[in-house]
């Protein structure tokens, strides 16, 4: 890693702890029983990848999905659902964050939507009394910028950007679809894989 000079992270399983399953479960408990079809981490169908990429609106996703569910539904519960996957940002991480620009330029990019990214911003803020952003030199989220991962004009946004030097440029990321496209995109990439702390990735 001494050649690294920068450092693009996923947030959902990199940084931010998540759960899928147990946002699968909730949806499931409301009808939607094919939820799996539409979902899974590194990939997405339908209308749920058009709002990583801001094509349609908070409002018109949970439409989307009330149209599967009984009208007993309420959007309230479609919304807490959606959300439950969301956990922890651990503070063993953020210090480690906090530490790395000594001798990195940081970056995030993560595929997510507005939903998402008010309640983990909102938590993560409750928490630590400070905006999550601010840990790097930019946060990237899909659905603002309009392009996901694993799109490889979504890795050479960032590097354009801020005129990185691909080889001196990596990408951390759960899901090996991602790591794969960023490696095609000529930028070192790194698969966080179960068990894996990212802070074993790096050394400050």
């Amino acid at each position: 890693m001494n050649q690294i000079r920068n450092i693009i992270f996923d947030l959902g399983g990199v940084l931010l702890n998540l759960d899928v399953n147990k946002s699968l479960k909730a949806f499931r408990d409301l009808g939607f029983s094919n939820i799996e079809e539409y979902f899974r981490i590194g990939h997405a169908a339908s209308y749920f990848k058009e709002y990583e990429v801001g094509a349609i609106s908070d409002q018109e996703f949970v439409a989307a999905i009330k149209a599967e569910l009984s009208s007993a539904v309420s959007e309230e519960q479609i919304i807490e659902a959606w959300n439950a996957m969301l956990l922890d940002f651990p503070e063993h991480r953020l210090n480690w964050l906090k530490a790395l620009p000594a001798n990195y330029r940081i970056f995030l990019f993560s595929n997510t939507n507005g939903i998402h990214l008010e309640s983990f911003k909102a938590s993560f803020e409750k928490r630590y009394a400070f905006n999550m952003d601010e840990l790097f030199e930019q946060a990237y989220y899909s659905h603002i910028v309009m392009i996901r991962k694993p799109d490889i004009a979504s890795y050479l946004k960032v590097v354009d950007d801020h005129g990185l030097i691909k080889e001196e440029t990596l990408f951390i990321d759960d899901a090996l679809v991602n790591v794969e496209a960023a490696i095609s995109a000529g930028i070192k990439g790194f698969h966080l894989t179960g068990g894996m702390d990212v802070t074993e990735v790096i050394d400050n």
